[in-house]
């Protein structure tokens, strides 16, 4: 779940998820004939496919998130040992909680307990092959950030990314507070093709403005050089480059123990996203509203891609019942829908072990 930071990943921008306490697990056994059965239980489905023959499935189903994590790591070199699993999870589908980075990541791990070479493999560069299946296997051209965290998070903590250099650090989430994540139940049709065009705007902000991503421009010098720039374009470069700041001084809010300027930083993300970004909803804005109105909220936005999915608050664990009340009460009278609402903590990354 990302706090703060949307759609600055692929800007080579600062991003600030946490790990949470969702997950998707594969429990299975080594096989020895290069083959993997995986039985998927929140679908009722299985998957049989050969290691040494990995295209994706016609139609397009879950199943081409366990075969590109297979074909990434047979394009890295390794020389894969097939299993048979079943596959379960929690992780809210098409919600914006990264629910195909919890895939990859579990299934990473199931080869990784198969065998040892992997067993060891650095998590940044696991973060990366996974990242590489979803690009160039599934088809789907998200930057790092699920992946990064989903490999690397760590209890209790938030992780700072820098998406260019891949830095990262460890940020402590405040004592006594509550991230509570409503699932707004609305589909996420226009999710995919407004991506892609804002992706393509910042590009070309990029380009005009002669640096090769928004994360080199402060907003001293883009409010110099904005002039350069259709309005439009201008527009969602402002949201990117003003939330690339928001994510650095949010940082340092957290490492102080500043719990109300993080909330004022994520009130100001989520109106940049509805203002310029123009990736919310009414559904989003309908949560956010109520959430605001509620007394020891500090902060709400939207998170993920936009267009339905996820909005998140950050409370005083003893506001989250009248919280969560509130939405229950408000948000179907305003929007027709039914919530699901969960109370997430800071949780670690993806693992593995023997059984026994």
């Amino acid at each position: 779940m990302n706090l703060i930071g949307e759609h600055t990943d692929y800007n080579d921008g600062f991003v600030l998820p946490m790990a949470i306490n969702r997950e998707v697990a594969v429990v299975g056994a080594p096989r020895d004939d290069r083959r993997i059965r995986l039985y998927a239980l929140n679908f009722d489905d299985e998957a049989d496919f050969a290691l040494d023959q990995l295209q994706r499935s016609e139609p397009a189903d879950w199943s081409d998130y366990p075969r590109g994590v297979a074909w990434v790591l047979r394009e890295a070199g390794f020389d894969l040992v097939g299993f048979d699993g079943v596959l379960y999870g929690d992780v809210p589908i098409g919600s914006g909680l990264s629910s195909s980075a919890a895939i990859e990541m579990a299934v990473f791990m199931a080869f990784a307990a198969c065998q040892p070479a992997l067993a060891g493999l650095d998590r940044v560069r696991a973060a990366k092959l996974a990242q590489r299946a979803e690009n160039a296997f599934v088809g789907v051209n998200c930057g790092i950030m699920d992946q990064f965290v989903s490999a690397l998070g760590q209890a209790g903590h938030a992780l700072f990314i820098d998406c260019r250099s891949l830095d990262y650090a460890p940020v402590p989430m405040p004592d006594g507070m509550a991230v509570l994540v409503v699932d707004t139940a609305a589909p996420r049709s226009l999710a995919a093709s407004a991506y892609n065009e804002r992706r393509a705007q910042c590009e070309a902000a990029a380009r005009l403005l002669g640096v090769p991503a928004l994360r080199d421009l402060s907003p001293e010098i883009f409010a110099q050089r904005r002039a350069a720039l259709p309005a439009l374009v201008a527009q969602r470069a402002e949201h990117v480059i003003y939330e690339n700041r928001r994510v650095l001084d949010a940082v340092a809010a957290l490492r102080a123990g500043d719990v109300a300027t993080f909330g004022r930083l994520m009130n100001e993300s989520h109106d940049s996203l509805r203002d310029l970004y123009e990736v919310s909803s009414a559904e989003l804005d309908a949560v956010v509203e109520i959430a605001r109105g509620v007394s020891g909220v500090y902060g709400a936005r939207m998170t993920g891609a936009g267009f339905g999915g996820c909005a998140i608050a950050l409370a005083e664990q003893t506001a989250v019942d009248a919280l969560r009340d509130a939405v229950m009460r408000e948000y179907p009278a305003r929007t027709g829908r039914q919530p699901s609402i969960y109370v997430c903590t800071a949780n670690d990354g993806a693992s593995w072990r023997l059984l026994t």
